[in-house]
């Protein structure tokens, strides 16, 4: 059965220059639970930060985190020495592990981002950074993260896909499956129809038996689809993915 993530319901823990719109994908199921996650996908934190913002240095531990640029550009300094321009279409992976400081920067127009957490398989694992540069229009999935030794561009130490889509205005989309993995579909803009289900921007939906029927999008769409490992062996002491309600 398919089940709904409404938008309403999101908490913003941070509002002004730097608001945050923090998605639980544990509120998916419908029954309030003591924790914030969806399997090991623990938070989602949907951000838009303004022209002269600086986020200062400051670390995490024990989380995996994905950032992904919907427009604009955030200037990222961190503790390993990586000074990178992060704008739509490059991609940066986090494995936080024992212990990772970043630190950035808007210098031009607003930047509207995804900050994705993800409760790693161990605790205290080496930290590390990944880059990669994707297509930033494609209209059918591009598969961005997935578990190490996977043939993603980047690995995340958790059995955790992430893939997007970009499709415009009427155009149909099958949604792939992983065997023994759950989806989790979310629109960072536009919306979508599943089934009778219409899914608009910070909603997402899943079914925990069945495969998810194809989707249609309504206006032009950004998506962002997971695939977690429901019954992952997973840390829970991450700065952010280890978060309670």
């Amino acid at each position: 059965m398919l089940q709904k993530l409404e938008a309403g319901s999101h908490a913003q823990p941070f509002r002004g220059p730097f608001t945050i719109t923090r998605v639980q994908p544990s509120d998916i199921l419908g029954n309030k639970t003591a924790d914030t996650a969806f399997g090991p996908l623990a938070i989602i934190d949907h951000a838009v930060m303004k022209k002269g913002l600086t986020i200062k240095m400051h670390e995490h531990v024990n989380d995996e985190i994905l950032s992904y640029i919907g427009s604009g550009v955030t200037h990222h300094r961190d503790s390993a020495g990586f000074e990178a321009p992060i704008a739509r279409g490059k991609l940066m992976m986090m494995n936080a592990g024992a212990g990772f400081w970043h630190e950035e920067k808007v210098k031009e127009d607003e930047v509207e981002m995804l900050q994705i957490f993800v409760r790693p398989n161990e605790t205290d694992l080496s930290p590390e950074i990944q880059f990669h540069d994707k297509p930033v229009d494609n209209h059918d999935w591009y598969v961005m993260v997935g578990p190490e030794g996977s043939e993603a561009p980047l690995y995340v130490r958790q059995n955790v896909y992430i893939l997007d889509a970009h499709p415009k205005a009427g155009e149909k989309l099958e949604v792939p499956t992983y065997v023994g993995f759950t989806p989790f579909l979310y629109v960072m803009n536009g919306e979508i129809t599943v089934q009778d289900l219409t899914i608009g921007k910070q909603e997402a939906v899943t079914d925990l038996v069945n495969p998810l029927p194809p989707l249609v999008a309504n206006k032009d769409t950004t998506i962002v689809l997971f695939f977690v490992d429901m019954n992952a062996q997973m840390s829970m002491v991450g700065t952010i993915s280890g978060l309670k309600n």
